[in-house]
């Protein structure tokens, strides 16, 4: 069985390690392939050092590096280097590097600037922590979400990156609109193309609708292939009784002018019968949702651990027409 994830933060790995649990269930495993195309909007230069929260956040969730209370970064980290940066006022100050995630850092930024794409130093890091998971960066180019707020002290509209509006700011500043700097310009990465080609099921993790899944599907071509495939393609809704589990996503939600409601996303994916991506959408058992063209269920879909979350990916498998 090969199934294909589109993923993106805490959440995203969460989900990807119940479809792993779930594949692992079956007789013969060493016929099943799981592939996630993994956001990289959120990727940034700080320090000198390139930092991919969300191709890292799944690698250590995977390979059970994670923290675990904070659902992001090394279980067990240290910050004696982000106090050193600190008292020689390195700026930016806002940003966090634990000691052993710099170490992931270094490796990439390294391995980037001897000219290896991303993807090729994706699959390096993976060798380590080994996930179970063919980790895929939707795009080897630069595809960086920016945000245009309006700026404090000035009084006029910039664009800022994501990490800055997010981290530094927490979305607490007037909000404009998301840009995807070098979106129109990336290609997708070795091996997406051909793993929503191939794939016997498609499934958007209960990722953020607009910086995560939409930072996606701003690549050109992902969703051409999304809409073109033979796959069937799965949605799973990322909120709960109009409230989004972890993250942002009702902040990111309201500046595009879409409700945080499971219906109200679903129908922003749209139906791939009509103009949009999706055949099937999960909401939560005390969500309703209409979605013109879609097929709904609604199940339980709190994560609490891999085997209920195993259980989702089960239900988003049987929509798109797979049982396993």
């Amino acid at each position: 069985m090969r199934v294909t994830v589109l993923v993106g933060g805490v959440g995203g790995a969460r989900f990807l390690q119940g479809v792993r649990s779930l594949l692992a269930q079956t007789e013969d495993t060493t016929e099943n392939e799981i592939t996630a195309i993994v956001n990289v909007g959120d990727d940034v230069w700080m320090h000198g050092l390139r930092i991919c929260p969300d191709l890292d956040t799944c690698m250590y969730t995977l390979g059970g590096g994670i923290d675990p209370e904070r659902g992001w970064g090394h279980v067990g980290e240290t910050w004696h280097a982000k106090e050193e940066l600190a008292a020689y006022g390195a700026k930016p100050d806002w940003f966090g590097l634990g000691d052993r995630d710099i170490a992931t850092h270094l490796i990439r930024s390294q391995m980037l600037r001897a000219d290896y794409p991303l993807s090729a130093v994706t699959e390096a890091l993976c060798n380590r922590w080994q996930p179970g998971v063919t980790l895929l960066p939707v795009t080897d180019d630069r595809s960086e979400t920016h945000v245009v707020i309006t700026d404090s002290e000035s009084g006029e509209q910039r664009a800022i990156h994501f990490q800055e509006w997010w981290v530094r700011y927490r979305a607490q500043v007037p909000t404009h609109s998301f840009a995807h700097i070098g979106a129109d310009k990336a290609t997708p990465a070795p091996g997406v193309l051909e793993a929503l080609k191939n794939s016997d099921a498609i499934l958007l993790a209960p990722s953020n609708p607009v910086v995560s899944i939409g930072a996606i599907l701003a690549v050109p071509g992902i969703r051409g292939a999304l809409r073109t495939g033979t796959a069937k393609v799965i949605g799973v809704s990322p909120v709960i009784d109009g409230k989004p589990l972890r993250g942002m996503a009702d902040e990111c939600l309201e500046v595009i002018g879409v409700e945080t409601s499971a219906e109200a996303i679903g129908r922003h994916y749209g139906a791939r019968s009509s103009t949009g991506i999706l055949d099937g959408w999960l909401i939560h058992e005390t969500d309703t949702a209409e979605v013109p063209g879609v097929a709904v269920e609604a199940v339980p879909l709190l994560m609490s651990d891999p085997e209920t979350t195993a259980e989702m990916a089960r239900a988003a498998l049987r929509l798109a027409g797979v049982t396993v």
